[in-house]
């Protein structure tokens, strides 16, 4: 069971990818089920009723009829799905709560269809091809989700990475480690401990699953001929997180803007946060089944790559940067906990977005076999960088005798007027346009 004060966070920070609001018990009750046969299929999450879409703690009063109208509807879930139904005091108002486990035998169906998560938002899944591949990925056992026999995780646990994760869950001190990791659903139905538990939370999960590491290298040069510098980092996957950042920060060229006396404003040569979404991406979705590769971060004099095993899913790669499906979901789904993953789905767009506004060249992409970002420095400038797709299709737009104005380019790119004001100005640098 989840506490008020869990509630109350879960209502600061609005709906997502594992948490729906319901202001009230809805007239046609199968618009919950629906979201909870989404969570089913997805990493498991809560349906919150008494909280209207804005977050704020309203109260609702749901009695024996509308409860059985509820567990009615579930039930015809396919197949069976048990599901936990409490309410909880939140200062005085009842909220009610629907807890819904991650589903051990996708995929789940309601009323004929299919309904999986996408971002704080349940969709049904109309495609033939997306429901096939759903079906496909049901086969397979998450990685994350396998667990590990006779495993003791309370003799490895990190003790600091715990605590964080408190932190930022905003999870009480009174709850002990043992009811955390119950509470977070670190057990399979048999008591063994899963391998998205180990990765987390353990120590030295190197230790178990040697691949599972961040490798660093820097190059002298744009090739691969000579190493001034190689790191591997192992530990939890947060702690590989921060080390890898940390250790890109080092790489990095740091300018000061002056104001005034005394006051300076940083400036990063690349903006950080796409180095985070970046890494958190590459952590958070890796293929962990391929042992044969590490999650790496290369940096040379004109670009830095970052790539991490298991090309993109098919349903993900026909909607690439609009749609996010984890191959990790319970991995995913701790990061998000944690405040590191902030819009599902919208990382490859934020990307574009921070390279573009800070004048740099969009990154590259490849997703076939290998998932790698390519980010071109600014001394890559001078040299004339492979162009992206978005890129390209700019020019053909503005090669026509009929160009179109700003606005009319926004609508054919897909992009906001500041971004495509940005990407123009980058074209212009690189002499595509005038």
């Amino acid at each position: 069971m989840i506490t008020a004060e869990e509630i109350k966070r879960m209502a600061e920070r609005g709906e997502s990818y594992n948490v729906d609001f319901k202001v009230a018990v809805p007239p046609k009750v199968r618009d919950i089920t629906e979201e909870v046969c989404s969570f089913a299929n997805a990493a498991g999450g809560y349906v919150l009723i008494g909280i209207d879409d804005h977050g704020v703690i309203i109260g609702a009063h749901v009695d024996n009829s509308k409860r059985s109208a509820i567990q009615g509807s579930i039930g015809e879930i396919s197949p069976a799905l048990h599901i936990e139904i409490y309410s909880v005091d939140v200062d005085g108002k009842e909220i009610w709560v629907l807890e819904v486990p991650a589903g051990r035998q996708l995929p789940y169906f309601f009323g004929g269809n299919v309904f999986v998560r996408e971002g704080a938002n349940s969709q049904k899944l109309t495609n033939v091809e997306e429901i096939r591949e759903l079906f496909q990925q049901a086969e397979k056992i998450y990685y994350d989700s396998i667990p590990t026999k006779k495993y003791n995780i309370y003799e490895h646990l990190d003790a600091d990475i715990v605590k964080m994760f408190r932190q930022e869950a905003h999870i009480s001190n009174n709850v002990d480690d043992e009811q955390l990791l119950e509470n977070i659903q670190a057990f399979t139905e048999n008591d063994d401990v899963k391998r998205g538990a180990i990765l987390f939370f353990a120590q030295h999960p190197e230790e178990l699953f040697f691949h599972a590491v961040v490798r660093c290298t820097q190059f002298k040069g744009t090739d691969k001929l000579l190493i001034i510098d190689d790191k591997t980092f192992g530990g939890p996957l947060v702690s590989q997180y921060e080390q890898a950042l940390g250790w890109l920060q080092d790489k990095l060229k740091l300018e000061y803007d002056i104001h005034g006396v005394g006051a300076r404003t940083e400036k990063w040569e690349m903006p950080l946060d796409v180095f985070r979404e970046a890494l958190i991406n590459a952590l958070a979705h890796r293929d962990y089944y391929e042992q044969g590769a590490f999650t790496s971060v290369e940096v040379y004099d004109d670009r830095i790559e970052i790539t991490n095993p298991g090309g993109l899913l098919p349903i993900v790669a026909k909607h690439f940067g609009r749609k996010s499906l984890s191959r990790n979901p319970y991995i995913f789904s701790l990061f998000m906990r944690m405040n590191l993953v902030e819009h599902v789905g919208s990382g490859i767009g934020r990307m574009q977005e921070l390279m573009l506004n800070a004048g740099l060249p969009e990154p590259q992409y490849e997703t076939e076999g290998m998932f790698n970002i390519t980010l071109y420095r600014a001394s890559a400038l001078t040299v004339e960088p492979k162009l992206s797709d978005l890129e390209k299709q700019v020019i053909e737009l503005m090669s026509g005798e009929n160009k179109p104005t700003v606005d009319e380019l926004c609508e054919k790119i897909g992009r906001k007027k500041s971004t495509t004001y940005n990407l123009l100005k980058s074209l212009r640098k690189k002499g595509y346009l005038k």
